[in-house]
């Protein structure tokens, strides 16, 4: 029989003292909510952040220092929004903490839409959301 698994969270790497600038690319920019780190992980530095659907996790990142740090260049968390109106809700909220958003491949992922933002520290972030209109309709 094999086992029935699901996604708890993804890590990704940030440099050392620069919670800071973890909440602001992932709570301000990004949207997602901050939630504490237990009492047996806290000294390590980090921060970690859940989206909801109500009380339900729908997604979980956690922050993580790693010293010496790189940026990850093409590895990445890809998170889904309900509605084109929330893709772009998003990306400009992004936009407008100073971040850049790249719509280059929004429609190289068949079925979806989608867009690419790097955090403070140059790790790559996808966004996305199932296709429902044409590429025309999206670029008004």
């Amino acid at each position: 029989m094999e086992a029935m698994m699901r996604l708890h969270h993804i890590q990704i790497s940030m440099p050392c003292g620069q919670e800071a600038e973890a909440r602001r690319f992932y709570a301000e920019a990004l949207g997602l909510q901050e939630v504490e780190k237990p009492p047996s992980l806290s000294g390590r530095g980090g921060c970690w952040f859940r989206a909801y659907d109500g009380d339900v996790i729908t997604a979980e990142i956690h922050l993580g220092v790693e010293d010496p740090f790189a940026a990850a260049k093409k590895a990445h968390p890809g998170l889904v929004c309900g509605t084109t109106e929330e893709l772009v809700s998003v990306a400009w909220r992004i936009e407008r903490n100073g971040y850049d958003v790249s719509w280059v491949e929004r429609d190289t992922f068949e079925g979806y839409a989608r867009f690419h933002a790097r955090d403070g520290f140059g790790n790559r972030v996808e966004v996305m959301t199932p296709r429902t209109e044409t590429a025309e309709e999206l670029s008004r």
